[in-house]
Order: structure tokens, then sequence, then C-alpha cells
């Protein structure tokens, strides 16, 4: 597949708004141009899903399905964001976005990703907030959670956070509409600590043993792989680490308490 039929075929309604706007720009030479002046798979195919020509109107009453695509699209540049955090770009991050988009996605696909990755991390510009804002609005919450989950992945693949990255995750997440509680229970699965456990579970360790369980059953349930199932497999895979973190802290609360 060519790289303009790749994103023709992927995106729904990351085509429009800031995030459309940063694809634009990132594609620059990139775009298959057709002959006799046609226009590009991008457009025809954005526009053949009816997601480039919504109104504001209809996506307030009602937030259209995220697709592979689009949620592929918002990882790319809210990783480019958290990247750059720091003032500088180690190897060892991107090597660990490349790393997850080819297991994720296959080489080919992620190949593709990479060729506008490059484009979109050449932009000094981008607005987080409008971008979070865009996602805010059209992605739901269970996929929000999930960009969480992979932005911090990112922030630790050099070994250690730093306190701009944390700052920056931190910023998206407020821009995203994620809770604090959903936060710290996410930024608890990439530090080792004695109160991680409780984290996890979003209680303190004033908590009974009842309310670890009923904790237990209630992030199960939120960071179960199938909330994701729209996003596609490679998708749940991911999803599926969530889970096994929630798992995990609930089996150390078991032993711990003996219960």
């Amino acid at each position: 597949m060519s790289f303009s039929k790749w994103i023709g075929a992927s995106l729904g309604w990351s085509f429009g708004g800031p995030i459309g706007a940063i694809i634009g720009l990132a594609l620059g030479s990139f775009i298959d141009t057709l002959s006799n002046g046609d226009k590009s798979p991008f457009l025809g195919e954005g526009q053949q899903r009816g997601s480039g020509r919504r109104t504001t109107h209809t996506q307030t009453r009602q937030r259209p399905q995220t697709q592979s695509g689009d949620f592929e699209v918002s990882l790319l540049i809210l990783a480019s964001i958290v990247i750059k955090a720091d003032g500088k770009q180690d190897q060892r991050e991107l090597d660990f976005v490349r790393q997850q988009f080819v297991g994720m996605y296959g080489k080919e696909r992620a190949n593709h990703a990479f060729k506008l990755f490059k484009g979109i991390n050449k932009q000094n510009n981008i607005s987080t907030r409008q971008v979070c804002l865009q996602i805010k609005q059209m992605m739901d919450h269970a996929s929000r959670l999930q960009l969480m989950h992979f932005l911090f992945g990112i922030a630790k693949a050099d070994g250690h956070v730093t306190n701009d990255e944390v700052k920056q995750i931190y910023t998206i997440a407020g821009y995203l509409g994620i809770n604090h509680n959903d936060y710290e229970s996410i930024k608890a699965m990439f530090y080792n600590s004695e109160d991680n456990a409780y984290k996890i579970l979003e209680i303190d360790k004033t908590a009974t043993n009842d309310d670890i369980k009923k904790a237990y059953r209630k992030m199960a349930k939120k960071y179960h792989p199938d909330k994701v199932i729209h996003l596609g497999k490679e998708h749940q895979n991911g999803a599926e680490e969530k889970f096994r973190q929630v798992q995990a802290a609930y089996e150390q609360l078991q032993k711990e308490r003996r219960f």
C-alpha cells in the first residue's frame, strides 16, 4: 500500500481541525501526487468516510467512533510533544516509539507512521492544548487512557522520567479530560514505590479489604481490553498490559494483607 493510500484509508475525524493541519504540514512532499491533477487519495478517502466535512454542531451532538488511524495519528503528535519536553530527543525514546508501532501494526505500517512522524517532529509550533481538545472531543475515555499509558512508556524508555516530561504529560492529561486519580493510576504503573499498588487501584492505604476488592472490580472493568476493541486487535494488546498491572496490584495487596 502506498503512503498516501495508507493515510487515506486510516484517518477519520483526525483529518480535520488542528490535527488535520499538523498532518497537512507534516506530509509536505510525502504525498504521492496523482496524474492529471487529481486529488490525492488522502483527501478522497477522508471525505468518503464522512469525517472531513463534519460540522462542529454535529461533533458536539454525537462523538464519531475513533478509528485505528485516528488513534495512531494522535499518538504520533503527542509522542512528539513528550519527546521534546526535556529539550532533547533521546534515541531510546525514538526507538521505543518505533518498536511499539512495529509491534502493533507490523513493519510496513510502522514505516509509514514514522515517515509521517518525522514530518510532525520537525514542527516547533504545535499547540498541545488545541490538539488535546480535539482528541478529548472526538475520542472516548478508554482510548484516551490508552494514549496516556503509551506516553509514560515513551518517557520511561530512556530509563528515567524527567520532571519536564512528567509536567508535560500531566498537562496533556488535563487537556484530555483525564482526572487526577486516573492519571496517578497510570503513572504508578511506571514507578516502583511501596504504595504503587494502592495508586494503581485508585485507593489509599486506609482502604479496607472490601474497599480493595471493590476497587479492583472497578479498575478491571475500566481497563478491560474490550474497552478499545473498536481500535483493533493491535490496541487491545496494549490495553492488556494495563489490565495485567491492575491484576498484579490486586494480587500484591492480597498477599500483603492475606485475604
